[in-house]
C-alpha cells in the first residue's frame, strides 16, 4: 500500500508542479509586458532597464504562487485522477485494496504538504518579496504614496494621544512628509510637528530630521501662547513600527500573519476600525487550508467512467472551479466588510461552501458506488 500511496502522491506533485509553472509563466509574461512602457522612460529614471524590470517581475512570483497554489492543486489533482480513471489504472488500484477512505487519506496527506507550502510562501516569502519589489520600483518611480493625503495612524500614550500622517514611504524605508498632531487627554491640541524626512530608530522611536515644531499653551479652552521652533534632529518615542506604516501604505493582503495581528492590536488599542485587516488576517489563516478542500473535490473524478472520452473537459471544469473559488473568496471579503459580518466567518465561508460541495460529491460519486 505504501507503493500505491507514493505513486499517487508523486503523480499529483508532478502534475501540480507542471500546472503551477505554466500559470506562473503566463502571469510573469503579463507582468513583464506591463513593465515594458516604464523601461527607459524619463520620468521613471535612467536606471530602470530590462534587468530591473525582470527583477521586479521575479519578485512578484511568490505572491502569484501563493494565490495560485489552491487552484493549481485542484487542476493538477483532477488531471491525475481523471487520467488514472481513463487508463483503468485506478480500477486496478481499487482491486489491489485502495478503498475510498484510503484514497481520501492519501490525498489529504498530499494536500497537507501543499497547506504547509502555501502557508510558508504566504507568510514569509511573499510579504518580503512584495515589499522588496515595491521599494525597488519606488527607487526609480519615486516614493510609495497612498492617495493625496497619505496614510493616517493613531496612537495613545500615557500623557495624551497622537494623530500621525505619513505622505509616502521612500525606497530606503524612510518616511517622507511626516506630520504629528499631539492632543492631551481632554482632546485639546498640544503641538504640531512637521518633518520632511524621518527614520525608524531601534529603540521604539522615530528620528525626525529638520522638524518644524509648533507648541500651543492653553489657558482654559483658549490658546494663550504659541511657540515655534526648528529642531535639526528630533527623537519621537512611539510604538508605531515600520511594519505598521507599511501596513497603512502597502496592501494588507501582502502582509504576514504576525504583522497583521500586531497591526490589528494597534488599531483596536487606539479605537480605530480594524475590520478590513481582521478579514485579511483570517483569510491568511484559512486560505492555505483550501488545498485540502481542493484535493477532496478532485477525488470523485477518479470514479467517473469516461474511458473513451478525453479528460480536457474535466480539466477545464477544474480550471473553472478554481477560478470561481478565487472569485468567491474576493467577493465574500468585500461583502463581509460592507455587511459587517464576523471576520472569521467572512474568510471561512468560501472554504466551507467548497467543503460542502466536496463532501457531497465524495458521498454521491464514491461512497454510493
Amino acid at each position: 500500500m505504501r507503493t500505491i500511496r507514493h505513486l499517487i502522491q508523486a503523480e499529483v506533485f508532478s502534475a501540480v508542479a507542471f500546472v503551477t509553472l505554466a500559470f506562473l509563466a503566463l502571469f510573469s509574461f503579463f507582468d513583464f509586458v506591463d513593465q515594458l512602457p516604464a523601461i527607459g522612460r524619463p520620468g521613471i529614471g535612467v536606471g530602470y532597464q530590462l534587468p530591473q524590470a525582470a527583477m521586479y517581475v521575479g519578485l512578484l512570483i511568490p505572491n502569484h504562487l501563493y494565490e495560485l497554489l489552491p487552484i493549481t492543486v485542484l487542476i493538477g489533482t483532477i488531471f491525475v485522477m481523471a487520467r488514472l480513471a481513463q487508463s483503468s489504472e485506478f480500477t486496478i488500484l481499487r482491486t489491489s485494496g485502495l478503498g475510498p477512505w484510503r484514497a481520501l487519506r492519501t490525498l489529504l496527506a498530499t494536500g497537507l504538504a501543499f497547506v504547509v507550502m502555501t502557508f510558508v510562501i504566504g507568510d514569509y516569502l511573499a510579504p518580503w518579496a512584495d515589499r522588496t519589489a515595491q521599494l525597488l520600483k519606488a527607487r526609480f518611480e519615486g516614493n510609495i504614496t497612498v492617495g493625496q493625503t497619505g496614510a493616517w495612524l493613531r496612537e495613545k500614550q500615557a500623557y495624551g494621544q497622537f494623530a500621525v500622517n505619513v505622505n509616502s514611504l521612500a525606497s530606503d524605508g524612510s518616511l517622507r512628509g511626516v506630520r504629528i498632531f499631539e492632543f492631551d487627554n481632554q482632546g485639546l491640541l498640544v503641538s504640531m510637528t512637521n518633518a520632511p524626512t524621518a527614520q525608524f530608530s531601534e529603540t521604539n522611536a522615530w528620528q525626525l530630521e529638520q522638524a518644524h515644531r509648533t507648541e500651543f499653551t492653553a489657558q482654559g479652552v483658549a490658546v494663550a501662547h504659541v511657540d515655534r521652533s526648528v529642531v535639526p534632529s528630533l527623537r519621537w518615542p512611539t510604538e508605531i513600527t515600520a511594519e505598521m506604516v507599511s501596513a497603512a501604505v502597502l496592501r494588507p493582503d501582502r502582509m504576514s500573519t504576525v504583522d497583521l495581528f500586531q497591526y490589528i492590536s494597534h488599531l483596536n488599542a487606539n479605537n480605530q476600525s480594524a475590520e478590513r485587516y481582521e478579514i485579511e488576517f483570517w483569510k491568511k489563516v484559512f486560505y492555505p487550508l483550501s488545498c485540502l478542500v481542493m484535493v477532496v473535490l478532485a477525488l470523485p473524478f477518479a470514479y467517473l467512467h469516461f474511458r473513451n472520452e478525453g479528460i480536457s473537459v474535466y480539466v477545464f471544469g477544474g480550471v473553472m472551479a478554481g477560478i470561481s473559488f478565487f472569485f468567491l473568496n474576493n467577493v465574500f471579503g468585500y461583502v463581509g466588510e460592507l455587511q459587517h459580518w464576523q471576520p472569521w466567518l467572512t474568510a471561512a465561508l468560501p472554504g466551507m461552501i467548497y467543503s460542502l460541495i466536496s463532501l457531497t460529491a465524495f458521498g454521491w460519486l464514491v461512497l454510493r458506488r
